[in-house]
């Protein structure tokens, strides 16, 4: 909420500078983001009076112009504006002024034609486009009225003024009304705001002949008020309210709508201006409804929109004429043509109301103050300040009365509590009238009965509900720095991290010490991305009812997707050297659940080169071992009491079908490691790429071995080689876990140092050389035992493989 000071002085006797009105509201519990002066940083900037425009003789589009600006004599201005025109009062940046963006303005020459400045667009001294009038935003400002040429535009264009901008939280909608926040500065200051009294002249035309409303049913609009004007004329609004409405971020229309955005700004209701003579029939009627499915409605914003039977809708008795509280239809809209409007003051079920604006992605400022709650107390009186205002500024005249087919009475809330309550919950020693006062500075009615508070809250603090919104009420006008500062007392429990919280810190400490980098991604994803490198079976699908776009509305059930878009963004940046893991909750459920389990993965992505070239390496690309050498690391860090084995898998479409593996810990099936199927890295624009995926709540279920240190051998070890010719279908797993089982028991380690397949060996056969590592703690072995337990490996393997010893 962008709040002018000036506009608070008008109802405040403010002598507190800007700057430390803010420090005193961020004090009480609502933050100032900011306090800006448009006019800071700009010089030499003036009002200007076209006298003359000629077309530039060396330019189809250049005007050359004399304006004056106060001197002596007019300055001769080039000017490109396709809407400078003689007569008209304009933004004149001198020579050697500075305007937006701290830009000097010299004097130059425009193809030979020498300009004493520049005549400015509002963007160019500083306003956003988003504020700047429709007519004026491709071309320069003309101001609606004459203006002595010389004067400052600073102060014409309300750019002296102060904008405080407040971050307010949901709770607090009341300050989205400068109404409401003169309130809270009042309360701040000790200040008593002082508001005009509304006063409506009617004409003799009785509304209710004119016009008739219905609601049909009183929960979709507690409150709808409507009222009529006649005869209006529909022109630009005067340079003040303009100036108003664009410090709050608005942008003028003409003088009807500003009212209404005026109005919203002034008590946080918002307004809607219909035009009366596009309604359907003779007898003007209104009717508040649900809408039919297949109704159709096209907005303000000329979008057109399908609607539901959650709508709520304003109809003409026919045919929907708006999105209640959220925008009008475009063919209701005021014109330069209207005559006759009228003017609609409601209260819109919230929960209906902010549905409609996600669902038809039409987020709005009245859509805001709806779904948080307006001042019931302030309906009506809205309502009869923009009649009289439109009728001042259109010209027009007001019908007597108003149509008001539902009507919701203000109740202020009652609370009670105990004084001593609120010293205990302060940790303070105030006195009960010191509490009064506080809250009589809020404009709330206090009763004292021994102590026992009675508070009566006006219904324009619709957020106080309970007494514990009270004692904040205190505390905060009190000051936060104001209450005591204590230490805790108690016994103290020294943190620590549970097993699981310890067991997920090593896994990242393991993965990035074999050189990975985390990645975070969207939990939220596209329902062909959920669905992919699933570890679990038959799982469904989260999908949200409400995503943020259809590329985010379903839950993921994989971590791997979010790595390849993370790769895919890296890719397309040129950095294709890749080594990401990331560890998160996936969220799987059956069909018949209706809330997913949060489980904790862990997933990794390699890509390019693992070993980048330099002037003594080549570089080295990562391969399937890599990415494995990797898991086995991790694996190996969990000291897991089963055997980790890898068993190859074709059960991944997303695999690659002959480098893909699944991940054993004994029985239980933990995950998968391989390479990403060329469809889809193509698909994503990546390389070969390889991924790791496993199921850490799984692995850290499972039994753990407790690792005990040992000295180092006093005696030597012994080893052996040997080569095996097999058959290209023996996997290196097999012929290990052979020479395990027949190793003996002094066999320590198997380790594979050489295979070779080519000319010196039989088709579809291959060599794999092994190193096999004997030691006893106890002795020094002897060749006879190693020789005797290297035979009977050597046999086994003849004897199970058809293995030729080479």
């Amino acid at each position: 909420m962008k709040v002018s000071y000036n506009w608070l002085k008008d109802y405040l006797d403010l002598t507190t500078a800007p700057e430390a009105l803010a420090e005193k509201i961020t004090r009480t519990g609502i933050e100032v983001a900011d306090v800006a002066q448009m006019s800071a940083g700009l010089k030499k900037i003036v009002v200007g009076h076209v006298l003359s425009c000629e077309p530039h003789p060396d330019s189809d589009h250049l005007h050359v112009c004399e304006v004056d600006v106060g001197e002596e004599e007019p300055f001769q201005i080039v000017c490109g504006a396709p809407n400078v025109a003689v007569g008209q009062y304009v933004i004149v940046a001198l020579p050697n002024s500075r305007i937006a963006d701290n830009v000097k303005i010299k004097k130059g020459k425009m193809r030979g034609v020498v300009s004493m400045g520049m005549i400015c667009g509002l963007q160019e001294i500083g306003f956003a486009d988003s504020v700047v009038p429709k007519e004026y935003v491709d071309g320069i400002f003309v101001f609606p009225e004459a203006i002595a040429p010389g004067t400052d535009v600073y102060e014409a264009l309300g750019m002296t003024d102060y904008i405080i901008d407040l971050d307010l939280t949901a709770n607090r909608a009341d300050a989205l009304g400068i109404h409401g926040v003169a309130h809270e500065v009042a309360a701040i200051e000790s200040l008593t705001p002082h508001f005009e009294d509304v006063a409506v002249s009617e004409s003799d035309v009785q509304t209710k002949n004119q016009l008739s409303a219905q609601v049909a049913d009183e929960q979709l609009a507690p409150t709808y008020h409507l009222r009529m004007l006649q005869n209006v004329t529909v022109q630009p609004s005067p340079l003040w309210l303009q100036t108003r409405l664009w410090n709050a971020g608005i942008r003028p229309i003409n003088n009807l709508v500003d009212v209404t955005n005026y109005m919203m700004l002034t008590y946080g209701q918002p307004l809607h201006a219909f035009d009366a003579d596009t309604l359907t029939g003779d007898h003007k009627q209104i009717e508040v409804r649900l809408a039919k499915t297949g109704e159709k409605l096209t907005t303000l914003d000329e979008a057109e929109h399908d609607l539901t039977n959650e709508d709520i809708v304003i109809t003409d008795g026919n045919q929907p004429i708006a999105l209640a509280g959220v925008m009008g239809g475009f063919n209701s809209e005021i014109t330069a043509n209207t005559k006759n409007v009228i003017i609609e003051a409601a209260i819109f079920a919230p929960t209906a109301v902010r549905k409609t604006a996600q669902r038809h992605n039409l987020r709005s400022d009245a859509s805001s103050r709806f779904e948080k709650g307006v001042n019931v107390a302030d309906v009506q009186v809205a309502l009869d300040d923009a009649a009289a205002m439109m009728a001042e500024l259109g010209a027009g005249q007001v019908t007597a009365g108003v149509v008001s087919p539902t009507n919701l009475a203000p109740q202020p809330k009652v609370i009670q509590f105990d004084s001593a309550r609120v010293n205990r919950v302060l940790g303070t020693d105030m006195s009960v009238q010191t509490m009064i006062n506080l809250l009589e500075r809020f404009g709330f009615e206090v009763a004292n009965n021994a102590d026992q508070l009675t508070v009566t809250i006006p219904a324009r603090r619709w957020d106080i509900e309970i007494q514990a919104d009270v004692i904040e009420e205190i505390a905060r006008l009190y000051g936060y720095d104001n209450l005591p500062s204590t230490l805790p007392t108690g016994d103290m429990t020294t943190g620590a991290l549970t097993t699981e919280q310890k067991a997920l810190r090593r896994t990242r400490h393991t993965l990035e010490g074999a050189g990975l980098t985390q990645a975070i991604s969207y939990a939220l994803t596209t329902e062909e991305k959920a669905g992919q490198f699933t570890l679990a079976a038959k799982q469904t699908a989260t999908v949200l009812d409400w995503p943020m776009t259809q590329d985010h509305a379903y839950l993921r059930m994989n971590l791997v997707t979010g790595l390849l878009d993370d790769a895919a963004y890296n890719v397309a940046r040129k950095q294709t050297d890749l080594a990401l893991y990331e560890q998160g909750r996936v969220f799987l459920k059956h069909a018949d659940q209706a809330r997913p389990n949060e489980v904790e993965y862990v997933a990794g992505l390699m890509s390019g080169n693992r070993q980048v070239k330099s002037w003594q390496e080549a570089a080295a690309p990562v391969d399937f071992y890599t990415i494995k050498g990797v898991v086995d690391t991790l694996m190996a860090s969990y000291n897991l009491q089963a055997a980790v084995a890898y068993q190859a898998t074709d059960a991944y479409p997303e695999m690659h079908p002959g480098r893909t593996a699944a991940i054993y810990v004994g029985e239980t099936f933990v995950g998968i490691v391989g390479q990403i199927h060329p469809k889809i890295a193509k698909a994503t624009h990546l390389k070969e790429t390889y991924i790791f995926e496993l199921d850490l709540a799984k692995i850290l279920e499972l039994q753990r071995q407790t690792i005990i240190a040992k000295p180092a051998p006093k005696f030597p070890e012994v080893t052996r080689d040997i080569a095996l010719q097999v058959p290209e279908a023996i996997t290196n797993a097999d012929l290990v876990n052979a020479i395990k089982e027949k190793g003996g028991r002094y066999l320590v380690s198997v380790s594979l140092f050489d295979v070779y397949a080519g000319s010196h060996i039989e088709a579809g056969e291959k060599s794999m050389a092994y190193t096999l590592t004997y030691l006893n703690e106890d002795a020094t072995l002897t060749e006879e035992e190693v020789n005797a337990a290297f035979e009977k490996v050597v046999a086994h393997l003849v004897a199970t493989f058809q293995a030729k010893v080479r």
